[in-house]
């Protein structure tokens, strides 16, 4: 059910309008019935999925990991050797709190995407907790200390990196990096062929780090096209 369908300012490029249907499910969506909407590039906002629209603009492209196919480089490596003797991982479920609300606002004005103010618990509950699908968080901590969050979703065949934010004090560790290799590692040991990263949009410095990751996949005309070069 398409419950907003109007043009907005684009998020990731300027001078743009874009226009992002949001639809609610009915229901919680089960794992094979959510792994149809991520192959047609759907993504998660809290309770709703949305595909890009956009009148005038079609830079958004949904991109993907084939998990079998895909080999780390050696920054890669180091990144991973670094954060497993780092940092300690666990998975659980979503939940909001004064920590997660805080590393979320900090991330958010670190990066500049603070454009409305800080989130409240309430706002954080309402993009990163409510679901219309399996979904769980990966957590990263140093010591006791949570540092990181990744907001994970789960299909019959693949993961989906929903939204992932860290203390900027730790950025020496690549947290960002070391998250995506993390969700590839469960990938793999779920026996599961793809991982989602969302949306690659060229002309977004924020969105441009995806293209890094090859080969990967790009969702072109309807057709999951492989890329094993930048540009």
């Amino acid at each position: 059910m398409v419950v907003y369908d109007q043009p907005s300012r684009c998020p990731y490029l300027p001078d743009q309008v874009a226009r992002m249907p949001m639809r609610l499910p009915t229901r919680s969506l089960r794992r094979s019935e959510f792994h149809a909407r991520l192959e047609r590039g759907d993504r998660r906002q809290g309770l709703f999925l949305y595909r890009p629209n956009c009148p005038t603009c079609s830079a958004c492209v949904p991109i993907r990991l084939n998990v079998s196919e895909y080999e780390l480089n050696r920054t890669q490596q180091r990144v991973l050797k670094r954060g497993d003797q780092t940092l300690r991982v666990e998975l659980g479920p979503l939940m909001a709190d004064a920590r997660r609300v805080e590393l979320y606002n900090r991330h958010k004005s670190q990066r500049g995407l603070e454009t409305h103010g800080p989130s409240t618990e309430d706002d954080y509950r309402e993009f990163l907790v409510h679901t219309c699908c399996e979904s769980f968080e990966i957590r990263y901590f140093h010591g006791d200390s949570l540092i990181g969050v990744a907001v994970t979703d789960r299909g019959t065949d693949g993961l989906s990196a929903v939204y992932t934010f860290f203390d900027p004090d730790y950025s020496r560790l690549s947290p960002g990096v070391f998250s995506i290799l993390t969700q590839l590692s469960l990938c793999r040991h779920w026996g599961l062929d793809y991982l989602y990263l969302g949306l690659f949009v060229e002309g977004c410095a924020a969105m441009r780090y995806k293209a890094e990751y090859l080969p990967h996949e790009r969702l072109q005309d309807e057709r999951w096209v492989r890329v094993e070069k930048r540009g």
